[in-house]
């Protein structure tokens, strides 16, 4: 048992929704740093783990991402057209397989080595899932199709290869607002294109 976990104990924890996702309330004593129980009460939405990946060409400096619809940015005043780096939820893959099956569809772009660059928790506050992080090369051969998601699952993405500096300059712009996308291209500042820029 690890330290936390003997710092926890669970009282109840009730279903509130499982019909997309599991959404639960769950009632807990927390031993707080002073050594006394503390009863708290947390919701928590499970809708499993995760994968994103950015793909990128250094002899070109370009990126691919792509744009597409999300409702629950939209209600929260956003036009909900978000530029994205390709992701998707595990759904019982590992993650290195789940992302290169998300990066064709949404793509086209079928990628051979994938590198884990970083896991994390996205928002530990109330969503249980974590998410990791790959790059991967491609080129011109490695499009197998024209990408744009599955139709049936109401996806209707679009495809954009963009300059590197561009991408970053729309995060600064406020273009691409989505998290794991601007990490991937933070990630990709520090350490991809620093590289290339270095090589003789």
């Amino acid at each position: 048992m690890t330290e936390t976990a003997e710092r926890v104990r669970v009282i109840q924890s009730q279903v509130l929704s499982d019909d997309w996702y599991l959404l639960k309330k769950t009632t807990f004593d927390f031993r707080r740093a002073d050594g006394s129980w503390q009863r708290q009460q947390r919701e928590t939405y499970d809708r499993g783990n995760g994968a994103a990946l950015l793909l990128y060409q250094l002899a070109s400096r370009r990126v691919v991402l792509t744009r597409q619809f999300r409702f629950p940015a939209y209600v929260n005043g956003h036009d909900g057209m978000l530029v994205e780096a390709p992701a998707g939820l595990l759904d019982h893959a590992t993650p290195e397989q789940r992302i290169r099956a998300e990066v064709e569809e949404e793509t086209g772009y079928r990628v051979g080595d994938v590198r884990k660059v970083f896991e994390a928790f996205m928002s530990p506050g109330s969503v249980t899932e974590k998410l990791y992080f790959f790059v991967a090369e491609y080129d011109s051969a490695s499009r197998v199709s024209a990408g744009g998601g599955i139709e049936s699952e109401g996806e209707d993405i679009e495809v954009l290869e963009l300059p590197f500096e561009e991408a970053l300059a729309m995060v600064c712009r406020g273009e691409i607002a989505d998290g794991k996308t601007i990490m991937l291209l933070q990630y990709a500042a520090l350490h991809l294109f620093v590289r290339a820029e270095a090589s003789p």
